[in-house]
Order: structure tokens, then C-alpha cells, then sequence
């Protein structure tokens, strides 16, 4: 039987409702909590979009200030390794709006962005309810605590991107010219582009360990394939962290060595609840 469908037609033996419950009522029950994470998101982004101005200032804009939290943080931490390369410049970038509804477009979506950020754990929560009826109470016990982990690695990611990630590719890129003749005048709305996928592409990624946690427990990834594939991760993070660092080893190391920490942190977990003697697929 597909995983599919194992989470669809849930464990008679347990004393649920839902156990009984057709595809079609699945469909049903499913389209419900999607609209409450959704109405969660909205409520949320209501909420942000109260004070969406300030928040922009002081939040989306701040990297650009000099006296952002990490420009003072690297700086520290070069004068302690004698290395002045970790300090940060000022980014000086100019911006302008090309759109008559340039500017009230990005506040809707700074809102919902940080709506969806904020309203992440229930959205977590709405899903474990989703598909726990279809779990054992021994699974079921395995995966006790999951929302709270899930929420604070998607926070973490969030915040690892925003504070080490998002400085240093903006403080790169905007400083790289072609030719002296060519001034960097970047529209808001693509600052806040970049800005807002690295902050939710870094905050999936750090989901990583759940994710692998799930896909060994019901035996689609093993252990020993993912350290087979050790080198080509290796290779693949230390690659990406490059290209998003400026041009020196240990800026690039110092996004390199977390991200590589979560593909070990990953093979670990992998190990502790991998059974190829029970899994889904067999069910």
C-alpha cells in the first residue's frame, strides 16, 4: 500500500471517527484545515499590516543601516580573530519605485510574509492533526513534540538567514559593478524579493532533519544512502554557500559549517529511527 494511501485510509483499530472516513471525506476534512491555516496567515498579516511602515523600516530595510546588529556582531568577531575581512560595510544602495502600486504591493506582501512566518506553528499543528489519525499510537509517540521542533527550526532558519545570510549577499551585491559608469539603483520591491525568498527558502531548508526523520521512519531513506551521498552534499553546500558569501574562506565557512551541521544532524536522526523491517511500504 502507497504512503498515500496509508494516510488516507486511517488505522481502524484506534477509537476515532475518522477511521471510517471515505477519500472523499479525507478531501473534505483536509480542505478545513487548510482553510484555517489560511484564515491564521490572514489574521496574522492584519495584524502586521497595522504597523506594515514601521515594520518596513525597521526590520526589512535594516540591513541596509549601519548600524545593523550584524555589521557590529562581525566586525567583533574580526577584531577577535584578526581577520577584517568579517567586517561589513554600510550597504549604500539607492532605491526607487517603478509602479504606481509599487509601493502599497510590497506592504500586502511584507504582511503576508511575516504573517505566514508568525502563524508557521499552526500551520505545523493543523497538519500534525491532519495526518495523526492515520499513525500508530507507537508512531504516534515517536513523533511527540514534533510541531514544537518543526517551529523552532523553520524560526531558526529564519533567523540564520536574516542575520548572516541576507547581510552578506546584500552587502556583496550591492557593492559588485561591471564598470565604475554603472550605478546600482535597485528597485525596493526586488530588495524585498531577495530578501523575502532567502528568509523562507532558509527557514524550509532548516526542516531538513524533520524531513529526514519522516521519510526513514517509513523506510524511503536510509543511513547508509545518505552517507554515501556525504560528499556530493558536501560539495553541493559548500558551492551554494560560495556563491551567496563575499569572495573569502571564512565568510564562507562560517554559512557553510551550520548547513553542513544540519546534513550530520540529518544522517543521526536517520540512524536512530530507520527500520527497514517496518515501513509504510510494506503496509
Amino acid at each position: 500500500m502507497s504512503v498515500f494511501k496509508h494516510i488516507l485510509n486511517q488505522n481502524p483499530s484506534a477509537s476515532n471517527p475518522e477511521a471510517e472516513m471515505g477519500f472523499l471525506d479525507h478531501l473534505e476534512t483536509l480542505r478545513w484545515h487548510i482553510i484555517r491555516s489560511l484564515s491564521a496567515v490572514v489574521i496574522a498579516a492584519i495584524v502586521v499590516f497595522i504597523k506594515v511602515e514601521w515594520l518596513f523600516e525597521n526590520l526589512i530595510l535594516a540591513p541596509t543601516h549601519r548600524d545593523f546588529a550584524s555589521y557590529i556582531w562581525f566586525c567583533k568577531l574580526g577584531e577577535w580573530l584578526h581577520y577584517p575581512e568579517f567586517c561589513l560595510h554600510e550597504v549604500k544602495m539607492k532605491f526607487q519605485n517603478t509602479s504606481v502600486t509599487g509601493q502599497f504591493t510590497v506592504s500586502m506582501s511584507v504582511s503576508m510574509m511575516l504573517g505566514f512566518i508568525a502563524a508557521f506553528p499552526y500551520i505545523i499543528w493543523e497538519l500534525w492533526r491532519f495526518i495523526k489519525p492515520a499513525l500508530k499510537p507507537n508512531e504516534i509517540k515517536a513523533a511527540r513534540g514534533g510541531v514544537i521542533w518543526c517551529s523552532l527550526l523553520f524560526f531558526l532558519g529564519v533567523l540564520f538567514s536574516y542575520y548572516i545570510l541576507v547581510p552578506y549577499t546584500i552587502n556583496f551585491f550591492a557593492g559588485y559593478t561591471l564598470s565604475k559608469q554603472i550605478e546600482n539603483i535597485i528597485t525596493f520591491d526586488n530588495y524585498y524579493e531577495t530578501m523575502s525568498n532567502m528568509l523562507l527558502a532558509m527557514g524550509l531548508v532548516f526542516e531538513l532533519p524533520v524531513i529526514i526523520f519522516f521519510l526513514s521512519k517509513i523506510g524511503l531513506l536510509s543511513p547508509q544512502f545518505m552517507r554515501k551521498q556525504r560528499r556530493y552534499a558536501f560539495l553541493i553546500l559548500f558551492l551554494l554557500s560560495e556563491l551567496i558569501t563575499p569572495p573569502d574562506l571564512f565568510s564562507c565557512l562560517f554559512v557553510f559549517i551550520p548547513l553542513y551541521g544540519l546534513y550530520e544532524l540529518s544522517i543521526f536522526i536517520s540512524k536512530k529511527v530507520y527500520n527497514p523491517q517496518t515501513t509504510l511500504l510494506d503496509k
